[in-house]
C-alpha cells in the first residue's frame, strides 16, 4: 500500500510538471506576442518600403527638387551577437562609445522590434557595408530617399523635411517613428500630396542575416505609392536672376502674374542653400543659420512688415475717389500743416491734379486727401470715417492674410480704431493726428507679398486672384484652395485709369525713369520707407505692360535709400528678363549684382 501511495505521488508530480510545461508552451506560442515576434524575426524581416516624395518642377518643366537614395541601418537587438565592432564602427563612421549608446537606446525601445541604428548612410558607405553585413548579426539596411536641390535657390519657398516627433506620431496615425514630414515651404503646405503611401515587403533571412527571397512569393507585401509631382508657378530663370540681383543685400522680391495670381518669383535675402537642411547635417547647419545675425531663415517676402511709403498713395487715391472725396481734377494746396509740422511737395509744377500728384509723388496732396476722407462730415465722426477707410484698405488684401499656399503668411498691420483710442484717448484724435497714414507711414505694416498683390489689383482694375505657388498636382490643375476665385475690391474699375496714367508717367517722366526699357509701357511707383533704426528702405512697385499685364512686382531693399536707387533697377531688370528673355543694360545689371549693402558684421 505504501508503494502504491508513493507511485500516485510521483505520478501526480509528473502530471503537474507536464501540465505546467504545456501551459507555458501554449502561452509562449499563442499568447506571448514578443516571443512570436522574436521567432518571426529569426526567419522573416518586415521591411518598410518608403515611397519617393513627389518631384517639384518650375512652370516650364525644369526640375527644382528631386530625390537621392540613402540608407538607414536598422537593428534588432535580440539578434545581435558578438562581432568585430571596430570594423563595424569604421565602416559607418562612428566611435565605439557612440555604438554602445545607440545599441542601448535600441534595446530600451525593444529587444525584438527593429529600430533605426544609424540614419541616412550614403550610397558609398552602403556599398562597403553591404559586402560585410552578413558578419553583423541583427543589422540590416533599409533604403529611403532624401531631397536634393540642383539649383540651390528658393529655400524659404521650397522648404525642407524633418523627422516626426513623438507628439505627432501620437496624434496622427499615419506617421511612425523614423518617418519624415514637410517642415516648411511647399514641403509643409503640400505634405499630403507629396508624401505618397508606405508599403511593406516581407523577406526570409537565414542564420547569417542574409535575405533569401520573398515570403510566400510576396503575397502579403504591399507596394509603396510614390507621392504626386508638383508643377509650381515659379519661373526658374527669373527666380535665379532675382537671387543674383539681391545678393549681398537685405530685402525681397515678389513677382506675380496678375491675370492668374501665379507667383513667378519670390526671393528673400539673405537666404540659404536648401541642401544645407538635408540629411545628417541638417541639425548642425540649422543651428548655424539660426545664429547668423543677418537672419537667413527669416522669410522677409511674407513675414516682414514695412511701411509702404509713397507706394501706398495709390491705394489712398483710389479709396478717396470711390467715396467722391476727390476726382481726377481735384487740386490741393502745396503744403499740409498740422501744428508745428509742415509737409511740403518735392519740386514740381504747381496746380497738380490727381494724375500729376501720382507722377510727382506729392506728399501734401495725399495728406490732404486722407484728411478730407477721414474727417468728412458724411461719416459723422473721424472714428467712423477711419473705420470706413480701413475697410477699403482691407479689401486690397492688406491687414489680413490673402491665403497664399505657403505656411507662415502674416497679415500685416492696419490699426483698428481702439488702437488709437488707447494711445490718444477716445474722441481725442482725428485725421490730422494720424495723417502719416496718408503717405504710407505711421503704424502701417505691409509685406512685400501684399505689395505685389496690390499691383495685381491696380493692373486688373479692381480685383485679384489668390497668389499661389503650385500650378498643377500630378497632371491635374491645382484645385485645392479655390485659386480661381476672383476677389473684388470695394473700388469701382472706373477709378483705376487715372492712377495707371500717373504710374506710367512715374516711369516715363518721373522718379523711376531708370526703370524704362525698350518699348514696353510700364506703370510703376517708387517709395522710400522710413526706418527708425537706420537708413531708409528702397521700395519700387510696378506692372507691365500696361495693356494685358503679364507681370506685377514689388521690390524692397533695406537700408538703401531712395526707391529709384536700388529697388527700381532690380524690378526693371526682372521685368525685362521675363517679358523679353534678355537684358539690354549690362552696365545696370553689373552695378546691381556687385552692389554690397550688407552691414559690417560685429566681431
Amino acid at each position: 500500500m505504501q508503494n502504491s501511495g508513493q507511485r500516485f505521488v510521483i505520478l501526480g508530480i509528473f502530471t503537474v510538471v507536464i501540465f505546467i510545461y504545456l501551459v507555458r508552451l501554449f502561452y509562449i506560442q499563442v499568447i506571448d506576442d514578443n516571443y512570436k515576434l522574436s521567432a518571426n524575426n529569426n526567419v522573416l524581416r518586415y521591411i518598410t518600403e518608403y515611397p519617393a516624395r513627389g518631384l517639384v518642377y518650375d512652370r516650364t518643366g525644369k526640375l527644382l527638387v528631386y530625390n537621392e537614395a540613402v540608407y538607414d541601418l536598422m537593428v534588432i537587438p535580440k539578434q545581435v551577437k558578438d562581432f568585430d565592432t571596430t570594423s563595424f564602427c569604421e565602416i559607418i563612421g562612428i566611435s565605439k562609445e557612440e555604438f554602445e549608446k545607440k545599441l542601448k537606446k535600441a534595446r530600451t525601445y525593444s529587444r525584438v522590434k527593429s529600430s533605426i541604428f544609424e540614419k541616412q548612410l550614403s550610397a558609398e558607405t552602403y556599398a562597403v557595408l553591404q559586402e560585410k553585413l552578413f558578419k553583423f548579426h541583427g543589422f540590416y539596411v533599409q533604403p529611403r530617399t532624401l531631397r536634393k536641390y540642383p539649383n540651390k535657390i528658393a529655400g524659404h519657398t521650397l522648404g525642407y523635411i524633418g523627422e516626426v516627433d513623438d507628439k505627432l506620431v501620437a496624434k496622427n496615425p499615419y506617421y511612425q517613428s523614423g518617418d519624415y514630414i514637410g517642415v516648411s515651404g511647399l514641403e509643409q503646405s503640400y505634405e499630403v500630396e507629396l508624401r505618397g503611401q508606405r508599403g511593406v515587403r516581407i523577406v526570409m533571412v537565414d542564420v547569417f542575416n542574409r535575405e533569401k527571397g520573398s515570403f510566400s512569393n510576396g503575397e502579403y507585401d504591399s507596394a509603396a505609392v510614390s507621392g504626386q509631382n508638383l508643377v509650381t508657378t515659379l519661373d526658374l530663370e527669373l527666380q535665379m536672376l532675382g537671387e543674383r540681383l539681391l545678393e549681398n543685400k537685405i530685402g525681397s522680391v515678389v513677382a506675380i502674374e496678375p491675370s492668374t495670381g501665379e507667383i513667378l518669383a519670390i526671393v528673400t535675402k539673405p537666404g540659404y542653400d536648401p541642401n544645407l537642411l538635408v540629411g545628417r547635417v541638417r541639425s548642425k547647419n540649422y543651428a548655424q543659420l539660426l545664429k547668423d545675425e543677418l537672419k537667413p531663415l527669416f522669410n522677409r517676402a511674407m513675414m516682414a512688415y514695412y511701411p509702404p511709403g509713397s507706394t501706398f498713395k495709390l491705394v489712398n487715391a483710389l479709396i478717396a475717389q470711390q467715396e467722391s472725396i476727390i476726382t481726377p481734377s481735384t487740386v490741393f494746396p502745396h503744403s499740409f500743416v498740422v501744428g508745428s509740422k509742415s509737409v511740403k511737395c518735392h519740386p514740381h509744377p504747381g496746380g497738380l491734379s490727381l494724375e500729376g500728384a501720382v507722377q510727382y509723388s506729392c506728399n501734401p496732396y495725399f495728406c490732404n486727401a486722407f484728411r478730407a476722407f477721414v474727417d468728412n462730415r458724411k461719416f459723422v465722426t473721424s472714428e467712423n470715417g477711419y473705420k470706413i477707410w480701413r475697410d477699403y484698405v482691407l479689401s486690397f488684401g492688406v491687414g489680413r492674410k490673402i491665403g497664399v499656399d505657403l505656411p507662415h503668411e502674416l497679415e500685416g498691420n492696419v490699426p483698428k480704431v481702439d488702437f488709437y483710442d488707447r494711445y490718444y484717448g477716445k474722441g481725442r484724435w482725428k485725421a490730422s493726428t494720424i495723417f502719416s497714414l496718408g503717405i504710407g507711414q505711421g503704424e502701417l505694416g505691409i509685406t512685400p507679398l501684399q505689395m505685389a498683390n496690390i499691383m495685381c489689383i491696380i493692373a486688373n482694375k479692381g480685383y485679384y486672384y489668390t497668389p499661389h505657388i503650385v500650378k498643377k498636382i500630378g497632371d491635374k490643375t491645382n484645385s485645392t484652395r479655390n485659386l480661381s476665385e476672383k476677389h473684388v475690391t470695394l473700388v469701382d474699375a472706373s477709378h483705376f485709369e487715372v492712377i495707371q496714367n500717373g504710374m506710367q508717367k512715374v516711369v516715363e517722366a518721373g522718379t523711376a525713369r531708370i526703370a524704362r526699357f525698350g518699348n514696353v509701357v510700364i506703370c510703376g511707383k517708387t517709395g522710400t520707407a522710413q526706418n527708425p533704426h537706420g537708413k531708409d528702405h528702397s521700395l519700387f512697385v510696378a506692372f507691365a505692360p500696361r495693356e494685358n499685364p503679364k507681370i506685377a512686382i514689388a521690390v524692397m531693399v533695406e537700408n538703401s535709400g531712395f526707391g529709384a536707387t536700388w529697388a527700381a533697377p532690380v524690378a526693371s531688370l526682372m521685368m525685362e528678363k521675363y517679358l523679353t528673355d534678355s537684358i539690354s543694360r549690362p552696365e545696370l545689371y553689373e552695378r546691381m549684382i556687385k552692389g554690397n549693402l550688407l552691414p559690417t558684421k560685429k566681431d
